[in-house]
């Protein structure tokens, strides 16, 4: 049910209030509310009376990568409070600086009365600083400083190359641990654990997950919120626990071990931390122990068992949350487990909880059954490996809880999530996006190496070389690229490789490594690939402003001999570098060359590739600060062959597919091209750059109903559905377009209309092209809210911005007939694959159908978005704003209009065409036939056999003659009357030689590609894409004649070629009649030779098919008919294409021929 759309009142909010102390509700991601709780505490201390100040260092990592981003945005507010961020060069250095700080006033020389610390860093990080961690956290913390260390664990790996828990590093060195179960706790924890820094004089870890850091919610933030209490039943020792000077090393470990532990569980009590939030009534059976994010998930468990606080009571359910999983104290161990039959530890991971509650109950008077990572019989219950879902723990309370209660609804509940367990374990993905380099990503041509050569791969976004056809096998630890080839290069045959080396890493630490290389001796060629920014974690400057200049100058400096730099701007550099001796500089054209150079080097080689990253080129152009080449790549999709070579050379995802009535074909994504440029070196004429040129962004037809200023004026207002409990969303993608900010302008439009909200992006690498997630939970309330993350069978939409992606096997177990609507969009954008296979294709039908056949036929709404959004704004990226409009005009999303509206203005990106792109949708939603007019006309494709041969017979005649076209008609029409007779009612052998003798036939020589670009289809093509005053052509053309060969690879190079050459081809296409006549200038190449022979000999193979024709051989018939689709190209790419076919032509001629063959066939 819901109601007409209003205008609700919504609250005053501005971008600024996440860090405003003045405001107390707040919408901020889990970062921000990290940097929030710092300037809390700094205020906190102030009204206290102390004058403190802060330190923040670290170093960038998932879950926790865009907290120095933040930071540095934040640098004003920060500075007023006096907080400091310095970026860490590495995590153990940071750990180390954050030490330092905390003895800035222990020498009687401190301007503040102490500095509190916040150190950051993922799992790996927490790893390589364990020697600090421990150092550190013995000397102790300042009384009015204390730290927190934020561990980013990954739990699934969804942006590391291990799944990381790092609770155990912190209880080695013996430091407490404090577990956020959302955003408002790391406000809330956040400012406990730097009164419990303060009070046991040690280091407090942190954790964070993506359910905590990168999750979004509307929080109260008032200073007063937490009050903090000192105990009152633990006795200090003389001289406290704080750090000092002098200060003897068993002195520290006796502070440790003999009062800080008793000193943390003592402030844990005193602050009620870890509490019993359901009693379970008068007679408790079962408990349930969990903490941070596992207790989001128990909570969503009970919900989705139907069990609210009053029923969980009546039935003896006790529920222990748990905010310092360790160390956990005796006594209330022993309070939460009095009385039970039976204690559910929930935790993710390996046990820490689980072993703590085991050891202190062991021997006491009233031992309950403990089960966690097992059963009562010894079985896995919740797995060590992965993450918990609340599915999984729903099941297994509710079996148990079934054991003591007879319960209809409960059983009925249980019954129907085992349900969706089994069919999610019975699903497999249709299709995937898998990770690619972004559209101009410099990876595309630096990670090549030379054939028979390999690489290894290291930490950074170059690690997706792996799953690409670039001879990359193998990874190291952050810093350790080179070292294991080491030890693996004097037991191997092989005498070299390449080893890839992001420039953060190189920064980072792995300047050692290639150290050591040097002084092993070691023949190795590292590959430095400088991008200009740390890409793989959203742009962020090096530490210590790293230049190309001066990584040369220091690898040097470690004595390595030989350097060259390949770039794609050889001559960017000023005069007054100073460059290595020897070093050389290279175009990276040259790249092949030179890394075959390079691999005859003894020893350590270095190659430097300097190519600004392709995100950070278009995040610096929205703000005019990176040259924008004010040009465009278009390929004439009739002169394309569509063999893929423009992938091969640039292995971009920009170029995608269009198909026509000829077969696949290339376009340019305008959208998503960076302007890279490295596809016009695919071997193919095709390729044109328009200078002055920009996408279109307006619609040529208008729809008579709108008007570009007010697209949605005079739409009606839909039903706006109403909130009972929780509504939930999720919103699909592809990773770089903009689901993130979809999620965004949700979660903000709820928080303007005051609702409860949580949302969570699950994008790992998918910023890179792979599959984005962001789900999405509202609810009138926020205490209704709990696990972020949108359950099986419980979503109530699913925004689709991406097909593939919305036929995941996830996002289907979410969805429930009845319940869930799905508003997908239809574009068919190809993942990375495409690529590497140029005739992959989506199986986009069989997708809607597992949609259609989970949600049922009339929840499922499909729509072209993207070709909608390219038609009336000019920019793919405009197509999931438009989803949103279209989904809300349905009615299926509860929020008002004018909540959404200021939450796209608040957000600040692209505005004006977001509001459009809104309006757009919702005109499509509710009246669709008006937006016919400025549909992309889909190709006219011939609808029978019949109108295959016309077409062809019509595009032969003003490719040649008439003459030539009959030859054609004449060919196929005795093959298809033969086949008419020998197969009656089959026509598969004649459509195959219908289309494989006019590709053959229809050659493209200079005079074609000539008439192809002067007859009026290549001006319309560009009138369609561009807009713009005096548009300039450039051809890339390798013309025979004049093209010379590039030694590397033996192809001729292309050439670029001014608008004139338009001229040079209206006169080439009007000498069409020369084409095979002793007058034809051209005919006498190798080429063209062959490409007449190809035509004869094939008319002599389709007379062979027709007279030796039967049903047993009209399969094989068919296979070797349709053989000549698969020789596209030109030149070279063309000749592998036929070399491949011949091979394969000759067994199925053989097979065709066979007399044995057809005995056998005909047996079949």
């Amino acid at each position: 049910m819901g109601s007409p759309a209003t205008t609700p009142s919504l609250r005053p909010v501005s971008l600024d209030d996440k860090y405003d102390l003045s405001r107390d509700q707040v919408f901020v991601t889990g970062t921000q509310a990290v940097i929030r709780m710092l300037l809390m505490q700094q205020a906190r201390d102030r009204a206290a009376g102390l004058n403190t100040a802060g330190f923040v260092s670290g170093y960038r990592g998932s879950p926790i990568g865009g907290l120095d981003q933040n930071l540095v945005r934040a640098k004003k507010v920060l500075d007023q409070a006096g907080i400091v961020f310095q970026p860490g060069l590495n995590e153990e250095l940071a750990a180390t600086a954050i030490w330092g700080a905390q003895q800035a006033e222990m020498r009687g020389e401190g301007r503040y009365d102490g500095v509190f610390g916040l150190w950051y860093g993922k799992g790996p990080g927490v790893d390589r600083s364990g020697d600090v961690f421990r150092h550190a956290n013995m000397a102790g913390t300042s009384r009015h400083g204390g730290v927190l260390a934020l561990m980013g664990d990954d739990h699934t790996a969804e942006s590391s190359t291990v799944a990381h828990q790092s609770e155990f590093h912190f209880v080695d060195v013996m430091s407490p641990i404090l577990n956020p179960a959302g955003v408002q706790e790391i406000l809330d924890y956040g400012l406990y654990g730097y009164a419990m820094s303060r009070y046991c004089g040690t280091w407090v870890a942190f954790k964070c997950v993506k359910e905590n850091i990168e999750s979004t919610a509307s929080v109260d933030a008032r200073l007063d919120r937490v009050k903090i209490l000192l105990p009152d039943d633990f006795l200090m020792p003389p001289g406290g626990l704080n750090i000092r000077t002098p200060d003897g090393i068993l002195e520290q470990e006796a502070r440790l071990q003999d009062f800080k532990r008793d000193a943390m569980m003592a402030f844990v009590r005193a602050n009620n931390l870890n509490r019993i939030v359901l009693s379970g009534g008068r007679q408790p059976k079962i408990g349930i122990i969990t903490v941070g994010k596992s207790y989001l998930d128990v909570r969503q468990a009970m919900d989705d068992l139907g069990l609210d606080e009053v029923k969980a009571n009546d039935m003896g359910l006790r529920l222990y949350k748990v905010a310092c999983p360790w160390p956990l104290s005796r006594r209330e161990l022993a309070e939460f487990a009095d009385g039970l039959d039976l204690v559910m530890v929930v935790e993710e991971k390996r046990s820490l909880i689980e072993v703590q509650l085991r050891e202190e109950l062991y021997g006491s008077r009233h031992q309950p059954v403990c089960i966690g990572k097992r059963d009562e019989e010894g079985r896995w219950l919740f797995p060590v490996k992965g993450a918990l879902d609340p599915n999984d723990i729903a099941v297994a309370l509710g079996e148990r809880l079934l054991r003591y209660h007879r319960n209809d609804d409960l059983a009925g509940r249980v019954a129907r999530l085992k349900g969706a367990q089994e069919r999610l374990a019975q699903t497999a993905d249709i299709a995937a996006r898998i990770p690619h380099f972004c559209a101009g990503c410099p990876h595309n041509s630096s990670t090549k190496v030379p054939e028979g050569m390999r690489a290894y791969a290291g930490i950074g976004c170059h690690y997706m070389a792996q799953w690409m056809d670039r001879e990359t096998d193998g990874f190291t630890q952050m810093g350790g690229e080179g070292a294991n080839w080491i030890g693996e290069n004097a037991f191997s045959t092989r005498g070299h490789v390449f080893q890839n080396l992001g420039d953060g890493t190189y920064n980072h630490s792995g300047s050692l490594a290639l150290r050591w290389a040097v002084d092993t001796g070691t023949t190795i060629t590292y590959k430095i690939l400088f991008n200009d920014a740390v890409a793989m974690t959203g742009g962020q400057p090096h530490e210590g402003g790293l230049t190309v200049d001066r990584i040369a100058a220091q690898v040097r400096a470690e004595g390595v001999e030989r350097i060259a730099l390949v770039t794609d701007e050889p001559h960017k550099y000023p005069s007054t570098v100073t460059w290595p001796h020897g070093l050389t500089i290279h175009h990276r054209d040259e790249l092949d060359a030179v890394q075959r150079e390079l691999a005859t080097v003894p020893g350590v080689s270095v190659m430097i590739y300097d190519q600004t990253c392709a995100s950070e080129k278009r995040r610096r152009r929205k703000r005019n600060a990176y040259p924008d080449p004010d040009k465009r790549v278009i390929i004439n999709e009739l002169v394309c062959e569509g063999c893929g070579d423009c992938s091969v050379q640039s292995n971009c995802v920009a170029v995608q597919p269009v198909e026509n009535e000829f077969g696949r074909k290339r376009r340019i994504d305008q959208s998503g091209c960076n302007k890279d440029f490295s596809c016009v070196k695919g071997f193919c004429p095709s390729f044109v750059t328009v200078h002055g040129a920009k996408p279109r962004s307006k619609p040529v037809n208008l729809p008579a109903a709108a008007s570009k200023e007010a697209p949605d004026a005079g739409v009606p207002e839909p039903v706006v559905p109403e909130i009972a409990g929780t509504y939930n969303l999720i919103v699909t993608g592809v990773g770089g377009t903009g689901v993130v900010t979809i999620g965004a302008i949700l979660g903000m439009a709820a928080h303007l209309e005051g609702k409860g909200l949580g949302m969570i992006d699950m994008a790992g690498l998918a910023q890179k092209g792979g599959a984005v997630f962001s789900h999405v939970r509202l609810a009138n309330r926020q205490e209704d809210i709990h696990a972020i993350r949108v359950g099986a069978g419980a979503a109530d939409l699913v925004l689709g911005c991406d097909l593939v992606v919305s036929g995941n096997r996830k996002v289907l177990s979410a969805i429930a007939k009845g319940r869930t609507h799905l508003v997908v969009n239809t574009a068919e954008v190809m993942p990375g694959e495409f690529t590497r296979r140029p005739d992959f294709s989506l199986p986009a039908e069989r997708i809607k159908r597992a949609i259609r056949e989970a949600a049922g036929a009339e929840s499922a709404d499909f729509t072209d978005a993207t070709s909608l959004a390219v038609s009336v704004l000019g920019n793919a990226l405009a197509a999931n704003m438009f989803m949103l409009g279209y989904a809300w005009q349905r009615g299926r999303v509860p929020l008002s209009r004018a909540a959404l509206l200021k939450a796209i203005e608040l957000n600040r990106e692209a505005v004006a065409m977001n509001l459009a792109a809104f309006a757009w949708g919702r005109r499509a939603a509710a009246s669709p036939e008006t937006m016919r007019a400025v549909e992309v006309p889909a190709p006219e494709l011939a609808p029978d056999l019949d109108g295959v041969i016309a077409k062809r017979v019509a595009f032969l005649t003003a490719y040649q003659d008439a003459a030539y076209a009959e030859r054609y008609a004449k060919a196929v029409a005795a093959l298809r009357a033969r086949e008419a007779a020998v197969v009656p009612g089959q026509s598969a052998l004649a459509e195959a030689a219908a289309r494989s003798l006019f590709r053959l036939m229809a050659y493209k020589d200079e005079y074609e590609v000539a008439r192809l670009y002067t007859d009026g289809s290549f001006k319309a093509q560009v009138e369609r894409t561009f807009e713009g005053e005096a548009l300039r052509y450039e051809f890339h053309l390798a013309p025979p004649l004049l093209a010379r060969r590039d030694p590397a690879t033996g192809r001729p190079r292309k050439m670029t070629f001014g608008p004139w050459v338009m001229k040079a081809f209206g006169v080439l296409a009007r000498m069409k009649r020369l084409r095979g006549t002793a007058l034809d200038p051209f005919g006498y190449t190798r080429e063209r030779r062959e490409e007449r022979r190809l035509v004869q000999d094939f008319e002599v193979l389709l007379a062979e098919i027709a007279r030796d024709l039967t049903p047993a051989n009209h399969a094989t018939a068919v296979g070797l008919a349709g053989l000549p689709q698969r020789i596209r190209g030109y030149g070279p790419v063309k000749a592998k294409n036929l070399e491949a076919v011949t091979a394969e032509e000759a067994a199925l001629l053989a097979r065709f021929r066979s007399k044995e063959a057809l005995l056998a066939t005909a047996a079949e």
